[in-house]
């Protein structure tokens, strides 16, 4: 199951080489609409979320970073109450085996300035732009969710994804 809101960068095309596979389906629906999300959990029963939704591009969070804010931000936390709704219906066994896996990025650990450096999971985050900041924020809400209400969840910190289907400027 793929859920995409097919922005700028999306391309309906990059599916073709699935999109015939019966286990394959397709919506064109916003992380930020709670009744798509509630529905497409209550239709595929999905044991696991891999949330890779996200504006990207630094440049252009700088020239408008609200919609960073309200897809990378306000989007992750409805596809997390979203989840942990749907969660909350599963028995035990179920419940045990669910995951929600959010893809995040090195940007939240701020710059290396040409050193020698690296990041670990225990470096501080020190984000330095509003994508990075809104990418910290969507970290954090995913840690809240597993503390608070033991959706069961782990984050990843990618660095600069590519490969035969990313949209060309990235």
């Amino acid at each position: 199951m793929v859920v995409d809101k097919l922005t700028y960068a999306g391309n309906l095309m990059s599916l073709a080489p699935v999109a015939q596979d019966a286990r394959f389906a397709f919506e064109q629906v916003d992380i930020c609409d709670r009744a798509e999300l509630d529905r497409i959990f209550r239709q595929h029963q999905p044991d696991t979320v891999m949330h890779l939704a996200a504006e990207s591009h630094v440049d252009r969070s700088i020239d408008g970073p609200a919609a960073f804010i309200e897809t990378n931000i306000v989007g992750t936390y409805t596809l997390l109450e979203a989840a942990r709704s749907w969660w909350n219906t599963l028995a035990t066994a179920q419940k045990s085996a669910f995951r929600f896996h959010h893809i995040s990025t090195d940007e939240v650990y701020g710059d290396l300035h040409g050193s020698d450096d690296f990041f670990t999971e225990t470096t501080p985050y020190a984000p330095s732009s509003p994508y990075s900041a809104s990418k910290a924020s969507s970290d954090h809400l995913v840690r809240a969710w597993l503390r608070t209400y033991g959706l069961p969840t782990l984050i990843t910190n990618c660095s600069n994804n590519y490969g035969p289907y990313h949209f060309p400027r990235s």
